[in-house]
C-alpha cells in the first residue's frame, strides 16, 4: 500500500506490533526500515484500527522506492542509528560557529535521510539567524559538492548563468542559454525549481520542453547542441540543495549564505569554468 507523501519517507506501523512494543517505537518517532542491503529512514505513525493487520508496516512511496521493493517483501523495523551531526546544529542554533567536518558531516546525514523536516527548519533558520560567514559558506558549498555527482567537459572554457530570481516573470536565461549555443559556447546550464517565487527557471522551461533530464541526456543534448538548459534536481549533481530548497520553500525563506552555497555547488557539480551571477536589485527582490 504505497503512501503518496511526496519526498517524505513514512512508516505507518499497528499501535499493537509487537515491534513497537519490543522497540519502544511510538508515533513520530524516527525508525530504520531494512531491506536486505538497502535501508531508509522514516518517519513512524501508527493506527489503532482495522485497515491493515499488526504486523504489516505501511510505507510512503518515497520509501518504496529507496528500499526498492514490493508488496508482501520481509522488512526489518528498529531504532535509527544516533544522529550524531545534530549536535552541531544545536551549537549553531546557540550562535557558535562551525567548522568543515561539521557542515560535511551534517550535508552527508541530510543527503541519507536522516533529518527530519523539523530538524532541516532549525539548521535553516540557525543559518538565517545568525548568518553564515565567509569561511563557513565555503565550508558548506565544499560538503554540498562532495555528496553529488560531478560533470566534466572537454571544452577548456565551460559557461554558466545563474540569476538570483525572485521576480515573477524574470526570465533571462532561457535567452542566454541560446545566444550562448548560437556562438559556440559550452553552456550546460542545469536550474533549479521555485523557492520563493510562483515559478523557478526550470518550472518555466518546463512549460516549453522537458526539463527532468538524467546524466547521459544531457550529456547528448550538450554534444550536439553545445547547450541545454535542464533541472539540476533530476541528476544529482547537488542532491542536499534540492533537500534545502524543498523545506526553504516552505519557510519562505533563502538567506545569503545558502544561497552563495547553493549557487556554487551546483555550478561546480556542473564542471563550469566560467559564471556569471545575475543580481536583480529592488525594494520586491532578493537584495533591495
Amino acid at each position: 500500500m504505497p503512501l503518496h507523501a511526496q519526498h517524505q519517507c513514512i512508516a505507518i506501523m499497528h499501535v499493537d506490533c509487537h515491534v513497537c512494543h519490543s522497540e519502544g517505537l511510538s508515533s513520530r518517532s524516527q525508525v530504520l526500515v531494512v531491506a536486505g542491503d538497502r535501508e531508509v529512514q522514516a518517519l513512524l505513525y501508527q493506527t489503532d484500527g482495522d485497515l491493515f493487520g499488526r504486523d504489516l508496516v505501511v510505507l510512503s512511496e518515497a520509501a518504496w522506492d529507496a528500499l526498492g521493493i514490493g508488496d508482501g517483501d520481509s522488512v526489518q523495523v528498529r531504532h535509527p542509528p544516533v544522529l550524531e551531526s545534530l549536535a552541531s546544529v544545536r551549537r549553531r542554533v546557540h550562535g557558535r560557529r562551525l567548522e568543515a567536518g561539521d557542515y560535511s558531516a551534517i550535508v552527508h546525514d541530510v543527503v541519507r535521510g536522516r533529518y527530519t523536516d523539523v530538524q532541516l527548519s532549525a539548521f535553516l533558520t540557525a543559518t538565517a539567524a545568525l548568518p553564515l560567514d565567509e569561511a563557513e559558506t565555503v565550508h558548506l558549498t565544499r560538503a554540498m559538492v562532495e555528496v553529488g555527482q560531478r560533470l566534466a567537459w572537454p571544452s577548456p572554457l565551460v559557461v554558466d548563468k545563474h540569476c538570483l530570481g525572485g521576480l515573477p516573470g524574470n526570465r533571462t536565461t532561457p535567452l542566454v542559454v541560446a545566444i550562448a549555443a548560437a556562438n559556440g559556447l559550452v553552456m550546460p546550464k542545469t536550474s533549479s525549481r521555485a523557492i520563493t517565487s510562483p515559478a523557478g527557471t526550470a518550472d518555466t522551461m518546463e512549460t516549453l520542453a522537458p526539463v527532468d533530464l538524467d546524466l547521459d541526456t544531457l550529456r547528448r543534448v550538450v554534444q550536439a547542441e553545445g547547450a541545454c538548459l535542464a533541472w539540476g534536481g533530476a541528476m544529482h549533481l547537488s542532491p542536499a540543495d534540492d533537500i534545502f530548497v524543498r523545506v526553504e520553500r516552505e519557510l519562505d525563506i533563502d538567506t545569503e549564505g545558502q544561497l552563495i552555497a547553493s549557487v556554487l555547488s551546483k555550478k561546480i557539480a556542473a564542471g563550469a569554468s566560467h559564471v556569471v551571477i545575475d543580481i536583480p536589485v529592488g525594494p520586491t527582490a532578493k537584495v533591495r
